[in-house]
């Protein structure tokens, strides 16, 4: 006898959606964050971005020199390049239909980042209105979409330059209440002229253009703080360039394909090591490498015709093939330039004689803080770690390599047991880690790397994330710091990322540090409870819900039940990400907020006090 509740299965059951209908359906699987444009990386965004990939292979390809991006008050955005347009008689194809396009074929297109042939799919099905128009030897073919279905098309004769021109309005539906944030493309269009010298890309008339590439880009991140002129080189398939500043540790901006690798892969691994070995054979004897890259920023460009990456999101390169020659060619030419370069060569070497020196001093202070450690291990708040780590070898096949999920890794760092304590009873133990600090801690700002070893707290900090010898050995995909939204939880959350940029910095530079953002208000009546994370919008859930509505303000993450707080770490944990737009205003930046000179401090905050 079948239970009346028992749902019927069958064939009718079964459902086959159309490529544009799936996008639509699950568009998390291809923009991933949907939002409404106030976070770079909102997915409206990332339609942008599309756009503009599929123009700038144009000109890699040596077609067109130009595009032009137009973002519009009323929502809408539209590229033009001049390039050789999509072929007429399958633009419907192109824009419509997953698994086509031109980047399957490697005489159409040798390097490109966008393989999987779904860009323009995406932004297709999920704009309002989307129209893409191609002029080719005189001819052009327009057709207008409405939420991925065609509505008209048009073909005749054209006079203006061959090209192709995309424009679209994201989906309400899917960005409630977007908005395009110029600052965000501004920063996008300056990326893609240093990894592209010789184009020009125009936002709204603005240019943007580089004539020495990611030369450019380096000097715009250290200026004058390097220690010596900026090493580089150039040639078609592989750029580099590289300086030592007064910072700790290594930085490297990393891209392939004009794809920016923040977690960055053979081409980095293999750009590190022709560093050394050309230093190497320069002094004569062998270094110690981290004497040798301790300082060092610098930025390296790859084209490759089959790129292979470690994961969806292309942020690690996997191909092992391209070491050897990489490696080679750096040696060669920091070697060279070396030997020809005598005084460059003097600052170099006298840096890595004072690295020598200050890693020599920092070795008995790691011995003793090791040894202290041990003996006070008890006093410091436990690390509440999870199963899978980003660190951990990765499975290469089986079930355990289906399982793995070490790039879903993260640790909280929490602010004292009461807030640890709801997040460890609701937390996924397979990806997350929680720990807890004691309380505030110490502010950073001037204090030599030694320091991190005698503070109990911040030495912990550094071995639990595994970062002590570089950003190699990471154990946590996202780091995300998750104090109180009051003055005290503001307070340690810039010591911990005043700690972070002096001592860790590529850690905000390779896009592995976050700020856990937790609701303020939470506005109720008997039929329905809704979280807010702002004035505007509790004011909203109380017209919602009605005079009647109760309004609760949460004052520390501790009074937020382990019942509630699941959903803030969960399915709708919202991350504001820690971004570096220029690395040189770092050290200015933080001797204002975090150095000794409070009347300053204290003039600046009474004249911008609302």
């Amino acid at each position: 006898m079948t239970k009346a509740n028992d749902a019927r299965y069958d064939e009718s059951h079964i459902k086959t959606l159309s490529s544009l209908d799936h996008i639509r359906t699950r568009p998390g699987m291809y923009v991933g964050r949907l939002g409404n444009g106030e976070h770079p990386d909102d997915g409206i965004y990332l339609l942008l971005k599309e756009v503009i990939d599929n123009s700038v292979d144009e000109f890699i390809m040596k077609q067109g020199r130009r595009i032009d991006v137009t973002l519009d008050p009323d929502g809408s955005a539209a590229v033009r390049d001049f390039g050789r347009g999509i072929p007429l008689g399958k633009l419907v194809e192109c824009v419509s239909q997953i698994n086509t396009g031109g980047k399957y074929n490697t005489e159409a297109f040798q390097y490109s980042v966008g393989l999987n042939g779904v860009g323009l799919k995406a932004v297709n099905a999920l704009s309002d209105r989307f129209t893409v128009r191609s002029v080719r030897d005189g001819h052009f073919r327009s057709v207008t979409f409405a939420r991925g279905v065609m509505e008209t098309e048009s073909e005749g004769s054209a006079t203006e330059p061959a090209g192709t021109a995309v424009s679209f309005v994201p989906s309400a539906e899917h960005f409630p209440g977007f908005h395009f944030e110029e600052k965000f493309v501004r920063r996008r269009l300056q990326n893609y002229a240093y990894l592209n010298s010789g184009l020009s890309l125009y936002l709204n008339g603005e240019r943007f253009y580089s004539r020495d590439g990611i030369l450019d880009l380096l000097r715009e991140k250290v200026n004058e703080e390097m220690l010596y002129d900026i090493i580089s080189h150039k040639e078609d398939y592989l750029e580099f360039a590289f300086c030592h500043t007064n910072s700790f540790g290594e930085t490297y901006y990393s891209f392939v394909n004009g794809q920016y690798t923040n977690d960055g892969g053979t081409h980095e691994s293999a750009f590190r090591e022709g560093i050394l070995k050309g230093v190497n054979d320069v002094a004569g004897r062998t270094l110690d490498a981290d004497d040798v890259r301790n300082g060092v920023v610098g930025a390296v460009a790859v084209k490759l015709k089959d790129p292979v990456f470690e994961s969806q999101t292309k942020n690690k390169l996997g191909n092992t093939e391209i070491r050897p020659e990489i490696v080679a060619k750096v040696k060669d030419v920091v070697a060279r330039y070396l030997y020809q370069n005598h005084e460059v060569r003097e600052r170099l070497l006298a840096k890595i004689e004072q690295n020598e020196k200050v890693r020599k001093e920092i070795q008995l202070v790691k011995k003793e803080a090791k040894e202290n450690a041990r003996k006070a291990s008890f006093k410091i708040p436990k690390l509440r770690d999870c199963r899978y780590h980003l660190s951990d070898d990765v499975p290469t096949h089986g079930r355990k390599a289906k399982e793995w999920r070490g790039g879903e890794s993260m640790v909280f760092l929490t602010e004292g047991q009461s807030a640890s304590g709801s997040m460890i009873s609701c937390r996924d133990v397979e990806t997350q880690a929680i720990f807890s600090l004691k309380g505030k801690p110490l502010n950073c700002y001037g204090h030599l790397r030694k320091t991190m070893y005698s503070n109990e707290e911040l030495y912990f900090i550094m071995r639990a994330l595994g970062i002590e010898d570089g950003l190699e050995g990471l154990r946590y995909s996202k780091v995300i710091i998750a104090t109180d939204a009051d003055v005290d939880g503001m307070h340690i959350r810039n010591l911990l990322v005043t700690f972070f940029l002096t001592f860790f910095e590529q850690l905000a530079l390779s896009e592995h540090l976050f700020i856990l953002e937790t609701p303020l208000f939470r506005v109720r009546n008997k039929r329905e409870t809704l979280y807010c994370y702002d004035a505007r919008e509790r004011d909203q859930a109380c017209a919602k819900l009605g005079r009647a509505c109760e309004v609760t303000r949460f004052k520390g993450l501790g009074e937020i039940s382990p019942h509630e707080f699941g959903q803030f770490i969960g399915g709708d944990m919202r991350l504001l990400k820690v971004t570096v737009e220029n690395q040189r205003t770092v050290p200015a930046m933080l001797e204002f907020f975090m150095g000794k000179n409070t009347p300053e401090r204290r003039s600046y905050i009474m004249q911008n006090l609302v």
